[in-house]
């Protein structure tokens, strides 16, 4: 039997994406994990819970004797089954539990009993995450230096900033870590992710860029400090507060263009695709008019009933003929009337931070040999 000794280099296992075995209970796996986790827990959330009240009220010889009670031979044998499955298949993975103790220690032993030596994180989860809450602390202050700074790529909304970031190599997207596209229409199908698990791949991310290219800027859509339900750390809204930014030009006919793209013509096939063609239509005209009525008093009550009827005539034509182009103009409406003046007030507020503007292929150019002087 090969061993390897337990880790606690903790750069090194997420800049290789080293696979990671995860004992925790699933409770505890969906509120915080990392993306390269699989979670095969030692106790299930019910095991975990009663456990947990006999090491509070006995101590921990107690808990350790009730979890050999209900590790039954069966559950037992299930348990070292599924690992061994994963061992085999990530051999130079590593195994942790909360805190780097008895849970992991139990399940490795379990493990060993059963010819395979997989060694343990060092610290276990927490360990893990107060090294990334860390990391992506001091890289955010480390991208307000005026020689490797972080810049915005800012624009209008439907300006195509997503798609612009994607094309650029040294860039994180924050709207793809987040699965929403962080206007009030920015909600998709697929659930955002937990807070916990937003952050950590966004400074697992933030620490490869900076491990490839120490020295130089990085690249990230200008946001709030929310994207849909997930906030945004504090140092890194600090950071983006003072970043110089890139303005990105596009018509707002290509503008609109986008938007019914984005959020009509592809949106549209994913809600039929999860749910059939009858219920699939229905939530996504749900989706559409929903959207409209939580901004409703920003629109403004006659706006607003105006844009519902424009919208729910264009619902009714693409779903009858297919055709998207009746969205135009309330999505013209939108654009203009509604975020272009938002964005005209943020933009007031910005003096000074911008250093270059362009379109598309002229900022992907411009930031491929950008050097700050």
């Amino acid at each position: 039997m090969t061993t390897r000794s337990n880790s606690d280099d903790f750069r090194t296992l997420f800049l290789k994406d080293i696979p990671l075995l995860d004992v925790r209970a699933p409770v505890e796996f969906n509120k915080g994990a990392f993306p390269c986790a699989t979670n095969i827990p030692l106790l299930d959330d019910e095991q975990r819970h009663v456990i947990g009240t006999r090491y509070k009220e006995q101590g921990q010889d107690a808990a350790i004797a009730l979890g050999w009670q209900l590790a039954t031979p069966a559950i037992q044998a299930q348990r070292i089954a599924d690992w061994t499955r994963y061992v085999q298949q990530y051999p130079e993975g590593y195994l942790y539990c909360f805190r780097g103790g008895l849970r992991s220690n139990l399940s490795k032993k379990l493990i060993a009993e059963a010819g395979i030596d997989y060694p343990l994180i060092t610290g276990g989860y927490k360990a893990m995450r107060r090294f990334l809450i860390d990391e992506l602390d001091a890289n955010s202050l480390a991208l307000r230096q005026p020689e490797s700074p972080l810049v915005l790529i800012a624009g209008r909304t439907g300006s195509g900033k997503t798609r612009l970031i994607q094309r650029i190599a040294r860039s994180f997207d924050l709207e793809g870590f987040a699965n929403h596209r962080g206007s009030a229409f920015g909600r998709q199908l697929k659930p955002q992710p937990a807070q916990i698990d937003f952050e950590n791949t966004l400074s697992i991310a933030v620490l490869k860029l900076r491990d490839a290219h120490p020295h130089s800027p990085l690249f990230t859509e200008d946001e709030g400090h929310m994207i849909g339900s997930v906030t945004l750390p504090l140092e890194l809204q600090a950071t983006m507060q003072q970043a110089p930014l890139a303005v990105l030009e596009t018509p707002l006919a290509e503008r609109i263009d986008i938007a019914l793209e984005e959020y009509v013509l592809s949106a549209r096939p994913e809600y039929i695709q999860a749910y059939g063609e009858e219920l699939g239509s229905e939530k996504f005209r749900e989706q559409i008019l929903g959207n409209l009525n939580r901004i409703r008093k920003r629109l403004g009550g006659d706006r607003h009933k105006a844009l519902t009827a424009i919208f729910s005539a264009a619902l009714n034509e693409f779903e009858n003929t297919g055709n998207a182009d009746s969205f135009r103009p309330g999505i013209e409406v939108l654009l203009s009337n509604y975020y272009d003046p938002m964005y005209d007030y943020q933009q007031s507020r910005r003096d000074g931070r911008e250093i270059f503007r362009g379109n598309k292929d002229e900022i992907v150019a411009w930031a491929q040999h950008y050097t700050p002087t």
